[in-house]
């Protein structure tokens, strides 16, 4: 399949080989049948077909292994066509251990492609007329495993070339892993109806040889974006916190309002907290850290039952700097968390 040249048919990764081996066999089998049943229609309507009008028409009798035939082989064939999906289905759900992992966030009408412990996060600005090309780089010949998930409505993050597609839901994470066989650009779009841009709602995969992918990687690769968070940029803590939904349980405000967990306004200035067992701890960046890394360690007091997920693996060690940073200066200075509006979150 590979070397043909048909968009149709393009195959740029491991999964579209397999994909394209059971497209094109179910495509034969489907005309191969269409064919064999008008032909066989034709030719019944000329043989049969009334010749006088006091024909009679001879009696009709069962015939078992015509019967037989006609429901065994199908049967038989649809069987075979499930295994082989199922099959090649269940291989996108294998993660192999050098898989290079993408964090994949679809809203209305832009995909956001980040690269957990990289510390590179892949977007577009949207654009007046609505539309947004996101690009981002992944090394030829290595697998990369995409975690899905939306902001909003559903989307579907579909790969062309690759012959992959998979939705995007709100409050649920899906994905599936590939592996690019071909250097080059490859569009991506969004298949599953999203609005008014939908259409637009698209972007290009920039597959690159090893020796690019380290030039990336070192900041030094031309004609690509090079994706490099700045975690010293004024916004980007607040962002984070925003991000990986810190401002839904956490007020950040000066009346240290409680929202679902306790306020971190001034956190560092009390300079200790107590814990549910009674016990009284130093606020400092160890604390801090530990508490977002295995947030059910250490519970603080009057807030039983207020459960926390541990952010242990799924944020890289500069995020985690910056949000200890920025939880450490709120009381010192105004640094409520920005939304991408440029608006202040409460």
């Amino acid at each position: 399949m590979t070397g043909l040249n048909h968009p149709l048919l393009a195959a740029a990764s491991d999964t579209a080989d397999r994909f394209g081996s059971l497209f094109t066999f179910i495509n034969v089998i489907s005309v191969a049948a269409f064919t064999m049943v008008i032909a066989v229609t034709v030719y019944f309507s000329v043989k049969y077909r009334r010749r006088s009008e006091g024909q009679r028409t001879s009696p009709v009798k069962h015939n078992f292994k015509l019967e037989f035939l006609w429901s065994a082989v199908p049967t038989v064939l649809m069987i075979v066509m499930f295994a082989w999906g199922f099959n090649d289905f269940a291989a996108l759900s294998q993660t192999p251990a050098d898989a290079l992992p993408l964090r994949v966030i679809a809203k209305q009408w832009n995909w956001t492609v980040g690269y957990p412990g990289l510390d590179r996060e892949c977007t577009a600005e949207m654009s007046a007329d609505g539309g947004a090309e996101t690009e981002f780089v992944v090394p030829v010949n290595r697998p990369f495993t995409v975690k899905l998930s939306s902001e909003d409505v559903l989307h579907s993050f579909w790969i062309p070339d690759f012959k992959v597609k998979k939705d995007a839901l709100p409050n649920r994470y899906t994905g599936y892993t590939v592996t690019p066989t071909e250097i080059g650009d490859h569009r991506f779009y969004c298949a599953e109806y999203c609005g008014a841009n939908h259409s637009r709602m698209a972007g290009t995969i920039h597959v690159v040889s090893q020796e690019d992918w380290k030039l990336w990687l070192d900041g030094k690769l031309e004609g690509v974006p090079n994706c490099k968070v700045d975690p010293t940029a004024p916004d980007y803590a607040p962002k984070l916190f925003v991000k990986y939904g810190c401002a839904g349980c956490h007020s950040v405000t000066e009346d240290r309002a409680i929202v679902i967990g306790p306020p971190l306004y001034g956190l560092v200035a009390k300079g200790s907290e107590t814990m549910e067992d009674g016990s009284s701890v130093t606020v400092d960046d160890n604390y801090l850290r530990e508490s977002i890394e295995y947030a059910e360690k250490q519970r603080v007091a009057g807030f039983a039952g207020k459960n926390m997920p541990a952010f242990r693996g799924r944020i890289s060690e500069v995020e985690l700097d910056a949000l200890v940073n920025y939880i450490k200066g709120l009381g010192a200075v105004d640094q409520a968390p920005t939304n991408e509006d440029g608006t202040k979150s409460e």
